[in-house]
């Protein structure tokens, strides 16, 4: 039977209604190599987050018609994928099992040697292995630099649950003794639910705040010309830095901003957080940091002044009705702002959850667009580096933007006398086309009353 050999155009999709470009970031397949459907292709850029392109089929990489760093509108030829409709029988039995083994001992070579990929896990990976609770740190990787793929994640379920079968014919105790090879499967989700992490072990990660490691990547620097008689270096312009650049260009310029600020007692809020960290890290398995009662207290006050919530439309105001909070995240050479959808629904356990994970998926590089879309009001945490006072760029085209200073102790005048406080400074900016100070005042009256009303009774659940 002949081969019907088909190929199929690859489009840059529209991965977000308002997207209408991105940047090829890497190559993740190069021409000749095997997909498999929903395994990744390349990596893309867009102006609010990097993002995966998913194979649609099973086949072969053909030719790469757009480059490493070309922006691509949406709809145009990225590459091509080499199909067929049918393998003739004669090809499939032709190579002898010494030239099948060869192959394979070459690919797991090639494999071994380059792990670069080992810790990039695609979206369809980790649905398959949190379906089937996989530790995919156990999982041999037969992709690209050691990458996981969809079908290493089947192999493994596969042969661990052939290694139970064998295990149910031995003694009781064998199967889950110190020498078994599958101890990487995860017990049921009845019995004990674990979160999978992705993240390498060897790397210190600070769990709250900017989220810097303890040693910061350097930018790629390009040096022209003699480098001992030069005075200055050239660093390269990433695609996210230049998306960044272009949004805040955009806000300074549309939007005429103004600031004010004010002094908050948080003296309160230090002896409940102080009391309640080490029962709820034991119990939720994550930090609780001041953001969380912060953004539950700017959440309240944005219910009784939903104008904050708003955009402006030229001839009208339009007012959100659900309060999404932008949560500000730095990395060692960005910084984004993913969401936390109807924030006015979460407790404070809820928003702590949703700000961590939202922080790891920023460090770990694996945020979707959806993450990034529909923020109505954004928080920064800027005392987490020691900042007392800042004058932040409101995220366009929101209304407002609002910093959590350093919390710092201060002598204190209280009924004619002196003590020491803990406290901490909020700076708003505003787009003065929509608020006044006056609206601006009493909103950031409410903000700092629902911080100083935190006492030891507070209920975070």
């Amino acid at each position: 039977m002949p081969d019907q050999t088909q190929w199929n155009d690859v489009v840059m999709p529209q991965l977000a209604e308002s997207l209408v470009s991105a940047t090829i970031a890497k190559w993740l397949k190069q021409p000749g190599d095997t997909v498999e459907q929903f395994e990744p292709i390349c990596e893309v850029i867009t102006d609010k987050v990097n993002a995966e392109i998913p194979s649609t089929l099973d086949g072969i990489m053909g030719d790469l018609l757009a480059e490493e760093g070309q922006t691509v509108a949406v709809g145009e030829l990225i590459c091509r994928i080499q199909t067929q409709s049918a393998v003739p029988a004669a090809s499939a039995t032709s190579a002898t099992p010494a030239v099948q083994g060869n192959a394979n001992a070459q690919s797991q070579q090639g494999a071994a040697s380059d792990q670069t990929m080992r810790g990039r896990f695609s979206p369809a990976v980790q649905t398959l292995a949190a379906e089937h609770n996989v530790d995919l740190s156990r999982v041999p990787g037969t992709g690209m630099g050691g990458r996981i793929t969809r079908k290493d994640v089947l192999n493994y379920v596969k042969q661990a649950g052939s290694a139970r079968a064998r295990a149910s014919e031995q003694p009781s105790g064998t199967m889950h003794g110190q020498g078994s090879p599958f101890t990487g499967m995860q017990p049921s989700a009845a019995q004990h639910s674990v979160p999978i992490q992705h993240m390498d072990p060897a790397i210190p990660v600070r769990n709250s705040g900017i989220h810097l490691t303890d040693t910061p990547k350097v930018p790629t620097i390009e040096i022209e010309g003699d480098s001992h008689n030069r005075s200055e270096y050239f660093i390269d312009v990433t695609p996210i830095r230049s998306a960044i650049a272009r949004n805040m260009r955009q806000s300074v310029s549309e939007i005429p901003h103004a600031w004010t600020m004010i002094e908050v007692d948080v003296t309160n809020l230090v002896v409940l957080r102080n009391k309640i960290k080490n029962e709820f890290k034991q119990k939720e398995g994550i930090n609780i940091t001041y953001l969380a009662f912060l953004m539950k207290a700017v959440v309240n006050a944005i219910k009784e002044y939903p104008i904050m919530n708003s955009v402006w439309a030229v001839d009208k105001i339009i007012i959100k009705r659900d309060i999404n909070i932008s949560l500000a995240v730095g990395t060692e050479d960005s910084v984004l702002t993913p969401v936390i959808k109807k924030a006015d629904q979460k407790n404070i356990a809820g928003l702590a959850r949703e700000i961590e994970d939202l922080a790891r998926k920023t460090r770990e590089g694996t945020l979707k667009l959806d993450d990034m879309q529909g923020g109505t009001f954004t928080v920064n945490n800027t005392g987490s580096f020691g900042s007392i006072l800042s004058y932040p760029v409101i995220n366009y085209p929101q209304a407002a933007i609002l910093t959590f200073e350093s919390i710092v102790k201060k002598p204190v005048v209280i009924d004619d006398m002196i003590a020491v406080r803990s406290m901490a400074n909020l700076c708003l900016s505003l787009d003065h086309r929509i608020l006044d100070g006056v609206i601006c005042g009493r909103f950031l009256q409410r903000v700092k009353e629902n911080l100083e009303s935190y006492t030891l009774d507070t209920k975070l659940y």
